[in-house]
């Protein structure tokens, strides 16, 4: 970290400088667009950002791990569209909310320091004192041949690459690229930014020597699941761009290591890739299946239906607490209500081990290993993962003259208790959460539906089915038909499924175990 010397151009230790109460700014790769490929250091910055200055090409998922309390600015620049700021107001900027002594996080796609204008800013912040710290990223021109399945170097075809860029500084008098050295000087040449000057650049390769024959790939949104590969080579690969309507932000590989991608292709081939996915469950549970969908190649659209909230009064299951004894089984049957019963025993100086006395039983395996992470293993998991085969799990053993607590949302389905109440239990029933529509999204939905792009719809429960289509405000089955023509529907189990035929629509898949890994693995297998 330095500031450079105005009589010989050498650096200076910044901290010897920094003046007290002035603040930092961090210039952190964000890597190509997949928001996985972050740094732990790029991770552990944004998680503590007071203010984070974004570009175009950093993925906006990144910003998941910025306080709520942070300021965001976006300093987006594509190439043909008016900028949102200029260059020279990105700089000041930095400076101003270093001046003010915040953390600064300047979040820049792929690296800072690899065609990214980073040398330019951290040159105005040594210029103006203020200190920096440079996180590096992965850079865009290994992710995109890496994802194509191209390796850029191998011994067998080249040892040799070499980085340009397609779109140099107009305020250059002349091209800097000495294309007589680089055409045949170079096994692997990487470029960014040439879609606009791809006829110039492959005229200039032929004409100083390279083959036309050279194969050539061009892959759009590197790493992510918009990723879009195509190849040709010097001699057509200007009309197989034109023809596949490939636009930036692409990058361009040029060399006989192209020809691997025919063997070692792997993140096109997954078997989700290219399918959009809306998932509605609540954006607490929704990071597994999620995570799962992703890694098999899937686009997902988080779209929650249903926000959980806590009731207002805990008077039921604040006075079962005090008699918790007086119970022989305790049920859960869903992961919230885990979640807030634990948080209400807690609250009242109580742990686990004042449920030494009933049975816990839960209606399947997800809800079992979440109460495993509070230390209780659950006596009973029935082999049919709904309310319907609890109850019948219960029955076989016995329930006549049993207490049992089942803590549960506010407005949950009546078949387990009444089931057990018939068979002569006592069913306390206290009211945990409640589930409540989303505001405010419907737009967002409808827009995210009318562009034809959705494959499918993953349902989890039957509040999100229902919220989904109040959301959807859909006119009649006329309108709700158009707007999912050609959308699937998965759902988790049959209580979900018969929710989704009452509201008029089609269930394509459910799985035979009512899991979410399970409801995972049957879309893969639906679309392998």
């Amino acid at each position: 970290m330095a500031s450079p010397d105005a009589s010989d151009g050498h650096f200076l230790l910044m901290e010897q400088q920094q003046k007290p109460g002035v603040g930092k700014v961090y210039l952190v790769g964000a890597g190509p667009g997949d928001p996985g490929l972050i740094t732990l250091r790029g991770k552990y910055l944004l998680e503590r950002a007071e203010v984070v200055v974004y570009d175009y090409l950093a993925n906006q998922r990144l910003l998941k791990h910025v306080p709520a309390k942070a300021q965001l600015v976006y300093a987006g620049k594509r190439g043909g569209v008016e900028h949102s700021h200029t260059q020279a107001e990105i700089n000041q900027m930095l400076i101003d909310f270093a001046r003010q002594g915040k953390m600064v996080v300047r979040l820049k796609g792929g690296d800072p320091f690899i065609f990214g204008r980073g040398g330019e800013e951290v040159e105005e912040l040594a210029h103006h004192g203020i200190a920096f710290e440079v996180v590096p990223g992965v850079t865009s021109a290994t992710a995109a041949a890496t994802y194509a399945g191209i390796p850029i170097t191998h011994r067998g075809y080249t040892t040799s690459v070499a980085f340009l860029t397609g779109h140099e500084s107009p305020d250059k008098p002349t091209s800097t690229i000495d294309w007589s050295k680089i055409a045949t000087g170079i096994g692997t040449i990487v470029i960014y930014m040439g879609i606009k000057n791809l006829p110039y650049i492959v005229k200039s390769l032929v004409d100083n020597g390279r083959s036309p024959e050279t194969p050539v790939a061009v892959v759009r949104w590197a790493s992510t699941p918009e990723q879009q590969s195509v190849v040709g080579t010097l001699a057509n690969i200007v009309d197989v761009v034109r023809d596949t309507g490939i636009k930036p932000p692409a990058l361009i590989v040029i060399g006989d290591v192209v020809n691997l991608r025919q063997t070692i292709d792997w993140f096109e081939k997954r078997p989700l890739f290219g399918k959009r996915i809306i998932v509605t469950r609540t954006r607490e549970q929704a990071s597994e299946l999620v995570a799962g969908l992703e890694e098999a190649g899937a686009s997902c659209f988080e779209c929650s239906t249903i926000n959980i909230e806590p009731v207002d009064d805990y008077k039921i299951l604040d006075e079962a607490l005090e008699r918790i004894g007086e119970y022989h089984w305790i049920l859960f049957t869903s992961l919230n209500a885990v979640r807030y019963f634990f948080n209400r025993l807690y609250l009242k100086g109580m742990d686990a081990r004042d449920l030494k006395g009933p049975d816990i039983a839960t209606v399947g395996k997800s809800t079992a290993d979440l109460l495993l992470t509070y230390g209780i293993n659950a006596d009973l998991i029935p082999p049919v993962f709904t309310g319907e085969g609890l109850a019948q799990s219960l029955l076989d053993l016995g329930v006549e003259g049993r207490n049992i607590l089942l803590p549960r949302a506010a407005a949950g389905r009546e078949i387990l208790p009444e089931t057990l109440r018939g068979a002569g239990a006592q069913v306390t029933v206290a009211p945990l959460y409640r589930n409540v529509p989303v505001q405010g999204r419907t737009d967002e939905l409808r827009a995210e539906l009318a562009t034809g792009r959705v494959d499918l719809i993953t349902f989890t429960s039957s509040s999100t089915v229902k919220n989904f289509l109040d959301m959807v405000a859909a006119e009649n089955q006329e309108e709700l038909d158009r707007l999912l023509a050609g959308v699937k529907i998965a759902t988790i189990g049959p209580i979900t499924a018969k929710t989704v035929t009452d509201g008029g629509l089609t269930v394509d898949i459910q799985p035979e175990r009512y899991t979410i890994p399970d409801l995972i693995q049957a879309i893969i297998e639906t679309y392998r």
